[in-house]
C-alpha cells in the first residue's frame, strides 16, 4: 500500500536493558480498515494521525523485537510471515497479501534480522504474544513442501490459554487464528507453554496477561531494575491507542481491556517505562504520562 505520513515528532535513541540490546525488527507494512482499528472513535479524530488510503485502510507495521545479548538472542513476535498458499491453501493464500495491503518490497523478518548480523539459526528464544496471524505468522515457514519452525534452534514460548483459544477459535476470531501458525511448532516439539503471569521465564523477561483483545495474550516486560520496556502487542497496538477508551473493533472484551490499560499504562507512566508498539508505523516506542484520568504520549522514539 502507499506509504502515508503523519505529523508526529520522533526522537532517535539507543536502548539497552541489562545484557540486551533492544532492536526493533520491522517485518513489513500492511493495512487494516481504520474504522476497525479505532472502533467507536470517530474518524474525524483518528484520521489526523493515522491517514487512510483509498480503501479506508490505515498503514500498519508488523514489528517484532529482538533482544540481542551474547549467547542469547530473543525474538518477540514474528509478523505476518509469508508462504501464504502453503499455509492457508490456494483460495485464501493467493489473495492474502492483496487483501491486507501487504507491502512485500520493503523490510521482512529475515531481512531485518540479517541487518543485525543474525540468521534464523542464531535465535535462541521466540516469544509469541498470541497466535493471531499478524503476530505469529513468521514463526512457521515452508521448506521442502513441509511447514516447519522458521527458527530451528529456538524454544518458542506461548500461553497455554491462548493456544487453547487458537485451536478452537470463536466466530469473531476464526479469520485470525490458523493452525498452520502453531501446529508445526507442536509437531516439532519446540513449543513451551506458560500458564498465566510468569516472572523471569527467560532472564530479565517476564509476562503479564491481557484478556481484553483476545484470551490469554501475554504482554512482555523486559527490565534490569533501572530501565523497563513493555512490549504492548495488541493491548496498545499504536501510540495513538494509549488513550484508555481508544480501542479496536477487534477487541473482544472492551471494558476488560480498558481496565487492563488503566492498570498497566499506569504502571508504565509512573515507572517511566518504555512502551514498544507492534503496529505503529510512525514510531517504535514512547514514554507516556498521566493526563487527568487518562494517558498521553510524552515522547516518541525510533530505537
Amino acid at each position: 500500500m502507499t506509504i502515508l505520513q503523519n505529523k508526529f515528532e520522533v526522537e532517535k535513541t539507543n536502548l539497552k536493558i541489562g545484557p540486551y540490546e533492544v532492536c526493533p525488527i520491522p517485518t513489513g507494512i500492511f493495512g487494516l480498515d481504520g474504522g476497525a482499528m479505532f472502533g467507536t472513535v470517530p474518524k474525524v479524530l483518528w484520521e489526523k494521525t493515522n491517514p487512510t488510503d483509498d480503501k479506508n485502510r490505515i498503514q500498519m507495521e508488523a514489528r517484532g523485537l529482538l533482544l540481542k545479548a551474547p549467547g542469547c538472542n530473543v525474538l518477540i513476535d514474528t509478523g505476518n510471515g509469508a508462504d501464504f498458499v502453503a499455509k492457508y491453501g490456494d483460495k485464501l493464500g493467493n489473495k492474502f497479501a492483496e487483501m491486507y495491503g501487504m507491502d512485500q518490497s520493503g523490510p521482512s523478518l529475515l531481512k531485518s534480522l540479517k541487518a543485525h548480523g543474525l540468521n534464523p539459526e542464531d535465535i535462541h528464544h521466540v516469544i509469541i504474544t498470541h497466535f493471531h496471524f499478524d503476530h505469529a505468522g513468521g514463526g512457521v515457514t515452508e521448506k521442502d513442501g513441509k511447514l516447519v519452525p522458521t527458527f530451528p534452534n529456538a524454544t518458542y514460548w506461548a500461553q497455554k490459554g491462548n493456544l487453547e483459544v487458537a485451536s478452537h477459535p470463536n466466530l469473531r476470531e476464526k479469520a485470525s487464528y490458523y493452525a498452520a501458525n502453531f501446529q508445526p511448532l507442536i509437531d516439532s516439539g519446540v513449543l513451551k507453554l506458560l500458564d498465566g503471569p510468569t516472572q523471569g521465564f527467560i532472564p530479565g523477561i517476564s509476562c503479564v496477561i491481557s484478556n481484553g483483545h483476545t484470551q490469554s495474550q501475554q504482554i512482555i516486560q523486559v527490565t534490569d531494575g533501572a530501565n523497563t520496556l513493555m512490549y504492548c502487542a495488541d493491548m496498545v497496538p499504536t501510540s495513538t491507542h494509549v488513550k484508555i477508551p481508544w480501542l479496536m473493533g477487534y477487541d473482544l472484551q472492551p471494558l476488560v481491556l480498558m481496565e487492563e490499560k488503566t492498570k498497566h499504562l499506569g504502571d508504565a507512566a509512573d515507572g517511566k517505562w518504555y512502551l514498544f508498539f507492534e503496529h505503529d508505523p510512525y514510531c517504535d516506542a514512547a514514554l507516556i504520562e498521566r493526563s487527568g484520568h487518562d494517558f498521553a504520549v510524552q515522547k516518541r522514539f525510533w530505537l
